[in-house]
């Protein structure tokens, strides 16, 4: 079942250092870009990640420090990936909680202010988990029944993704054909950032979601304790999840104005 598009959505895979979102980069990504008239595009590269790449993490992807020495850092590819995600949704496998957050963070060390709040996410590892509870090779396997090969190669795993959503669609008639309703499926919580650290409630406000503040107004808590916000900005928490606090307090500090 071909994808029903009211506007492009990008299928994206990474291949990076390591696993920790915030301290980790990319060293391979590659961007699979679907109209809604079909047509299809890629855009994949290596990147130099300008650190050394662990040897545990070579063993998973087969990506070497020589293989990417002479290749493009992620500042040199950003302007031509902000151009070929315009106006994209996104999509991936585990792509909510980890490659999309890796991408933030790549974008917010280069000042680059990529808009993810304004796109919808289709996460087809969730959908499959919901579903069956897999791998990707084991997901590629049951829908599409073919083993995959190139298997945690950037490209081999992005366009298998965008074949086990169609099979996902075709197999199951209660999953809308429509990116919304399958972003609303994909949603994994109610978080304000990707990390999880900021959540928003019922009343759809912000609050902590860790530590001794948890479950507090973001900003009732930065009123009372405005140390708390120089804390977390000189502490080790993602670059976007500062982003978003530095957001509401900005917000709060306007509210105090009027």
């Amino acid at each position: 079942m071909n994808l029903n598009l009211k506007r492009p959505i990008a299928f994206l895979d990474l291949e990076t250092t390591g696993i920790n979102v915030s301290s980790d980069r990319i060293v391979e990504i590659s961007v699979l870009k679907i109209s809604p008239n079909g047509r299809e595009e890629w855009m994949s590269t290596r990147v130099n990640p300008e650190m050394p790449i662990p040897p545990k993490s070579t063993a998973i992807h087969g990506i070497r420090d020589e293989d990417v020495i002479s290749s493009p850092t992620f500042k040199e590819i950003a302007k031509n990936l902000v151009s070929f995600l315009e106006g994209c949704d996104l999509a991936g496998y585990n792509a909510i909680k980890f490659d999309i957050p890796v991408l933030a963070e790549e974008f917010l060390r280069i000042n680059i202010d990529f808009n993810f709040r304004k796109r919808r996410y289709v996460d087809v590892q969730i959908i499959f988990h919901k579903k069956e509870q897999r791998t990707l090779s084991a997901a590629f396997l049951f829908y599409c029944r073919k083993e995959l090969e190139g298997a945690h190669g950037s490209k081999a795993d992005t366009a298998a993704t965008y074949e086990v959503l169609k099979s996902q669609l075709d197999r199951y008639p209660d999953l809308d054909n429509d990116v919304e309703k399958l972003a609303d499926f994909s949603s994994f919580g109610n978080n304000a950032d990707f990390a999880g650290r900021i959540i928003i409630d019922e009343n759809g406000v912000e609050i902590f979601n860790f530590g001794k503040h948890k479950g507090k107004s973001v900003e009732s808590v930065l009123a009372a304790e405005p140390s708390y916000y120089s804390w977390m900005m000189n502490g080790d928490f993602p670059l976007y999840t500062k982003k978003v606090l530095t957001e509401i307090k900005l917000r709060s500090f306007g509210k105090n104005l009027l």
